[in-house]
């Protein structure tokens, strides 16, 4: 495997970083120091900055403005870009448009592609994902999908109840993951639908409130009530759900892991500065070795997530699925980012639990990493499973 990050690659992630640092972070201080939600407003004027950048959908084709870059290429870049939370949603590269572009890029047809795509990658649109059901529907186990499907005169109806749709408060469409065939196995019974915000039929309850601050977008609950929608709203073909949701999670879970590196990163930057300026007992904080090891285990860490990033990249570069790869960098990269932001938290003390740094909005923000594209211990039991049936009597 060759990890060598191409010149133009480099180029591009200085370039974010220099986007992420000029631009980005100053707008991030205003808002934890007064404590305002980002508007759409804000955001279209860094898009608009970023653009001029030369910073826009890093994997979208170039003929929508895009950077067309590789699952590998884009490592870096998103790293650069997730500095911030403000970051990726900047440079449109951000859950759930970045997934969802993904998908439709793969998967949609000239008209969908039309009429949904292209508006979203320009930045035009937003979009949401709506597969996750509060129980006793489908969570960590897709299996148990409640919502469905049924044809009437050549159209389909949807029924069903969703929650923590991303992006719902101001979505301007939703993909719909509904249940077409109950009596086949799920995999082979589930669909995708595309569906306007306007559409009638769906109805917004509520934002679900979360752990941490309001997130941008929300993470909404639905009610599809007799959702009518035509055939060509299909994604895909008839009982592909599943698969084209396999073909969107599966590097989405890597530029998760990507944009969480980038903060991470960050937080330990934070804490080494607090720490090589702070003094007690008798030295700077950098001077005492239980601080040091902290900083150590962090840099160690990072780096180890990183390369397991790099090798699930490598490996859907190739063709691959990669699914054991991308679980376990799912798992590891999402713990590691924990871990990192607790010691950096701790290294800064008062400050760090302050709202004056970043630190514990981050900290709040990305326990929930370790839930969402899979918990941790979905992807544990992929492993093993991997484990069992290459090892096991």
């Amino acid at each position: 495997m060759d990890f060598t990050i191409p010149r133009h690659v480099e180029a591009i992630a200085h370039r974010a970083r220099q986007f992420v640092d000029d631009e980005v972070i100053p707008l991030e201080s205003e808002l934890l120091r007064t404590g305002a939600d980002l508007s759409i407003e804000m955001l279209q004027d860094l898009r608009v900055k970023a653009k001029a950048a030369g910073l826009w959908a890093p994997t979208m084709p170039v003929d929508w403005g895009g950077m067309a870059l590789s699952i590998q290429e884009i490592a870096p870049v998103f790293e650069a870009a997730g500095r911030s939370l403000l970051g990726p949603m900047a440079i449109h590269c951000a859950a759930p448009d970045e997934g969802n572009m993904h998908l439709l890029h793969n998967w949609a047809n000239e008209q969908q592609t039309e009429r949904y795509l292209a508006p979203l990658a320009r930045g035009e649109t937003f979009s949401a994902f709506s597969m996750t059901e509060p129980p006793p529907g489908a969570g960590s186990d897709p299996r148990m999908l409640r919502t469905r499907a049924r044809r009437d005169s050549g159209d389909w109806v949807i029924n069903g109840h969703k929650w923590l749709t991303t992006y719902g408060e101001i979505a301007d469409f939703f993909i719909i993951m509904a249940v077409t065939d109950p009596d086949v196995h799920p995999y082979q019974g589930t669909t995708q639908f595309l569906a306007p915000r306007d559409t009638p039929g769906i109805k917004i309850l509520r934002d679900v409130p979360v752990m941490g601050a309001k997130d941008f977008g929300g993470h909404v609950e639905i009610l599809y009530e007799d959702l009518r929608l035509p055939a060509s709203a299909i994604l895909g073909g008839e009982g592909q759900g599943f698969m084209l949701a396999q073909s969107r999670l599966g590097p989405a879970r890597l530029t998760h892991c990507m944009r969480w590196t980038g903060i991470a990163q960050r937080a330990l930057e934070i804490a080494t500065e607090y720490a090589s300026e702070r003094e007690a007992f008798g030295g700077t904080l950098t001077s005492h070795q239980s601080v040091q090891w902290m900083l150590a285990d962090s840099e160690m860490e990072l780096k180890m997530g990183r390369l397991l990033i790099h090798e699930a990249a490598w490996r859907l570069a190739q063709g691959e699925q990669a699914r054991v790869e991308t679980s376990i960098a799912k798992v590891q990269v999402a713990e590691i980012i924990d871990r990192v932001l607790d010691r950096c938290v701790q290294i800064c003390g008062g400050r760090g639990i302050s709202r004056d740094l970043p630190l514990s909005t981050w900290y709040e923000k990305a326990r929930a990493f370790r839930i969402y594209d899979g918990a941790s211990e979905v992807h544990r039991m992929v492993v093993a499973r991997d484990v069992i049936k290459r090892y096991g009597a």
